[in-house]
């Protein structure tokens, strides 16, 4: 994914100005973006306020690195599991 050149602060201003009233296509010019990009901003952060985006990015990033962390202790414990199958060293006889 790629990094957005607008911090989160103003992707919240510029949904707050059409939620306001103003024109998609009009706040779009204003900001660079398409009216499209607009209408995604909405979708993810429309009736939000910067410290609750900020929070909401905060515990998706936590939850990438748990995710992240999981993924690599279940792929060693597999290859400890198989180490063990394959020397024979298994309880299960």
């Amino acid at each position: 994914m790629s990094r957005s050149k607008h911090t989160e602060a103003q992707m919240i201003a510029a949904v707050k100005q059409m939620e306001a009233g103003r024109r998609a296509e009009d706040v779009a010019r204003e900001v660079g973006v398409s009216a499209h990009t607009i209408y995604a901003w909405k979708s993810k952060y429309g009736g939000m306020d910067v410290s609750e985006a900020q929070e909401a990015k905060r515990l998706r990033d936590e939850n990438t690195r748990l995710r992240k962390l999981v993924a690599d202790l279940s792929l060693d414990k597999e290859a400890l599991q198989s180490v063990i199958e394959k020397n024979g060293w298994s309880s299960q006889r």
